[in-house]
This record gives structure tokens, C-alpha cells and sequence, in this order.
């Protein structure tokens, strides 16, 4: 959007815009200006029910003293330190901490700045990985349709979101996908699809096609949220773990969002009680107040790196804000946030109320589909004829001005409020949902 173009009443798009000036804006309802625990504030003076956690990443809700306190106080004490050659305190306690609620075998840690950077770590861990141990004939790496894995070329290239790539050229070669996991016959499911375990099996298919030599690992979303919040059928995730154990593949949980509780478990990966190789993570381990992203991995890829003489560098990869200490203090005081309040299994406790309450929207208008987990739900509508999305997005707009915030990708509504979220306020949210889709 040109910089000096005053937006039209709907072109929210300019809002995504990187390049926009928001000098014109600063009057604009639309324009957030604060947030405290469940609400954000407009810029007209309304409070606005998060119905988003942010951008699925603020878990423990919005300003939270501790968080907060911590960031002020790192600010003052050390602002930043090198992650090369050095180290501080910070970044190995977090570590640690993070190793304690990760699933078990999962010891290691390698940070970065966002979920984008993560999942190109991880992509590019697993590339070396193969090489140190000497078998450099592993460069493919396998995606999903449907899946998002942010928007490094990595990412892009392994993401199977038709717009997220179309403008971005040839992106990386040397890879597959496998089809997604949105059938038709699991309409209206509540948790986990009895339908689509077998959809793993193309992995098998694909390996027969280029050779388990050839593919160095597997990346999906454990829960596919960006695309629209689609559940992994029952014995999906097992099956696919058999078949990567089976060939030697590396098999990756992007984890950006259901890691931190989304799902009622720290991990997606111990809700579903499956382990990968590793997991990237990013969003909720700060609450989304500073950007920090990590991959965690086993011992046996970390001890393939660690062959070579202490003078050597053993990954040639790493970041200039890798372990920032202001970032590991806001990962500590969230951590601690989750620990006191009991947030990272907190959504086990509400998913029935959350699931009842978002399935009582299935008789309204245009509603075809609902599905939930934890506490995070979609609401799937009918598109207008010949204006995909449109649907959902006048949804959006008429959601926000009566008070809550949701989320659309085409005509999905993606909904993952805070874990901190009451039953009153999920009764607000839902309500207000209600009466929005009745127009």
C-alpha cells in the first residue's frame, strides 16, 4: 500500500503491510493501544475480548507483572551478550527449563529469533546432521499440503499453502509433500477424526519414489493451525513416526503454535504421545512479548555435531540475537507464569466447556464445519459464490466491532484464546460469535 494512502473502511490489509506509515491512523478504532491479561484496548476507548491469544502466542494473556518485571530488569542489568564463542547464565537456565517440560528425550536446545527461523534451523540441522554421519545423499525434505511453516524460504518451500508461495519463485528444490489431512467424512469431529491414519502412507509412496537415501526428514504440524485448524486423524502421527523411524528419516514437529499448552499438554508431541526428532517452537515460549524461537533435539543429533576438535565450530548456523538475555528473561518469568497459574495443562480442564460451546454454533447460517482441540476451535463457513474468504472476513470486521477479536484464513475463523480465558469470557466469546454469524 502506498505510504501516503488513507486506507478504505475495509482495506485491513494495510494493517499487514510492513511498509505502512501509521500516521494516520493513530485515531483509527481499529488501532489496538493497549492490552491487559484477556483484553486488548482500541484506540476509541473499547475493550476487545482476545479471542486470538494475539497472534496464537500470547498463552499467559496480556502484560503480566512477572514477565514484565523480568524484561525491565534485564534491560538494566545486561542488555545483550554474543552467542558466539560466549555464553551467559540466562540462556542455559532457560535451556534447562525448557528441557523439564519438553518431551522426554528431548535435551537439547538451539535458539533463534521466531518460528520462521526455527523451522529453518531445524531444516538445516537435519541437512548437516545427515552429512556429519556421512550420508550426504539425505537433501530432500518432505512437507505437507496445507501445512505452514512460516515464511524463510525453508519454510515456504516445505509449506504447503498454495498463497504462501506463489509469489516467491522456483523456492527450494529437492522437495515433496504429502497430502493433507482435511477429509469431508470427519466433519463437525470434536477432538481428534476417526478418518485419514492411512494418509501417512503416502510417506511410503514418496520414499518408493525418490529412495529413503535421498530424504533427510519430515516436518509437520502436529495440529495444522495457520491453514485453518485441522486435527491429525487418530494413529496418524504414530504411523508416521513408524515409517521415518523405519527408513532413517528425521521426522520434525513444528510445534510454533501448540507448543505451551495450547493443546493441554506442554507439547503437542506428549498430548499425542509421539515423539519426533525434533520440535521448533517459538510464540508462546515468551508469550509473545519479545521475539525468541528454539528447535529442540535429541542427544543423538546434538552428538553428531560434537566430534571435531573445541577450536572447530560445530554447526555452521546461528544468529546474532541467538540466547538474547533480555529474551531469556521474559522465557524465565513466562515459564514461571505457566508453572504458578498451571497454565500448561490448564486447557485440558476447559476443552469440554470450550468444545460444547463452540459446537452450539453449528446450526447457525453458513456454517459447514467445526472442529476443536485444547483450547483452540475453528468454525469452517459456506464461501460467497465467486469471493472466496469474503465471508469469514465480513465476519472478522463485524466480530471486532462488537467486541472480540478472531482470526480468518480464506473463510475459516480460527479461534485460541489465552489459557488464562474464564468460562464467562469463553461464553463472550462464543456468544458474540453467534450473533455475528446470524447476520
Amino acid at each position: 500500500m502506498p505510504l501516503d494512502r488513507k486506507p478504505a473502511p475495509n482495506d485491513l490489509n494495510a494493517f499487514w503491510m510492513p511498509f505502512t506509515s501509521n500516521r494516520q491512523f493513530k485515531s483509527d478504532p481499529r488501532m489496538l493501544v493497549s492490552a491487559q491479561d484477556m483484553h486488548y484496548t482500541s484506540a476509541d476507548g473499547r475493550q476487545i475480548l482476545d479471542g486470538t491469544a494475539g497472534l496464537w502466542c500470547c498463552n499467559a494473556g496480556h502484560c503480566r507483572p512477572k514477565i514484565t518485571e523480568a524484561v525491565q530488569k534485564q534491560v538494566a542489568e545486561m542488555d545483550y551478550a554474543p552467542a558466539f564463542q560466549m555464553g551467559h547464565p540466562l540462556a542455559f537456565e532457560l535451556a534447562n527449563r525448557i528441557v523439564d517440560v519438553a518431551p522426554e528425550g528431548m535435551e537439547h536446545v538451539f535458539y533463534c529469533n521466531s518460528g520462521s527461523e526455527a523451522v529453518d534451523t531445524a531444516l538445516k540441522i537435519a541437512l548437516a546432521y545427515h552429512r556429519a554421519r556421512g550420508d550426504a545423499s539425505r537433501t530432500r525434505l518432505i512437507g505437507r499440503e496445507r501445512g505452514y511453516h512460516g515464511v524463510g524460504f525453508g519454510g515456504i518451500s516445505v509449506g504447503g499453502i498454495v498463497n504462501n508461495r506463489r509469489h516467491f519463485g522456483s523456492l527450494l528444490a529437492g522437495v515433496d509433500h504429502l497430502p493433507h489431512t482435511h477429509l469431508p467424512e470427519n466433519s463437525f469431529t470434536k477432538g481428534q477424526p476417526d478418518h485419514g491414519a492411512h494418509l501417512a502412507d503416502e510417506l511410503e509412496r514418496i520414499v518408493a519414489l525418490h529412495g529413503a537415501e535421498t530424504i533427510a526428514a519430515v516436518i509437520v504440524e502436529p495440529m495444522a493451525g495457520s491453514t485453518g485448524v485441522l486435527m491429525p486423524p487418530k494413529g496418524y502421527l504414530q504411523r508416521l513416526r513408524d515409517i521415518t523411524r523405519k527408513h532413517g528419516i528425521l521426522l520434525i514437529f513444528d510445534e510454533v503454535i501448540t507448543g505451551f499448552g495450547r493443546l493441554g499438554s506442554p507439547f503437542a508431541a506428549q498430548h499425542f504421545g509421539v515423539t519426533p526428532d525434533m520440535i521448533t517452537c517459538a510464540k508462546g515460549l515468551t508469550n509473545g512479548v519479545i521475539p525468541m524461537g528454539a528447535v529442540l533435539t535429541t542427544p543423538q543429533i546434538h552428538d553428531a555435531f560434537m566430534q571435531g576438535p573445541d577450536h572447530m565450530i560445530e554447526l555452521f548456523h546461528g544468529y546474532t540475537y541467538s540466547g538474547n538475555p533480555i529474551a531469556c528473561a521474559a522465557g524465565l518469568a513466562t515459564l514461571d507464569t505457566y508453572a504458578e497459574e498451571g497454565l500448561l495443562t490448564r486447557a485440558a480442564t476447559l476443552e469440554t466447556y470450550w468444545q460444547e460451546a463452540l459446537h452450539g454454533l453449528r446450526d447457525l447460517p453458513n456454517v459447514v464445519d467445526i472442529r476443536n482441540m485444547g483450547l483452540i476451535g475453528a468454525v469452517e463457513l459456506a464461501p460467497i459464490e465467486g469471493q472466496p474468504g469474503k465471508r469469514a472476513f465480513d465476519a472478522f470486521l463485524r466480530a471486532y466491532e462488537a467486541g472480540i477479536l478472531i482470526r480468518v484464513t480464506g473463510d475459516i475463523i480460527a479461534m485460541s484464546p489465552p489459557l488464562i480465558i474464564s468460562q464467562q469470557q469463553i461464553d463472550q466469546l462464543i456468544g458474540t460469535l453467534a450473533e455475528v454469524l446470524k447476520t
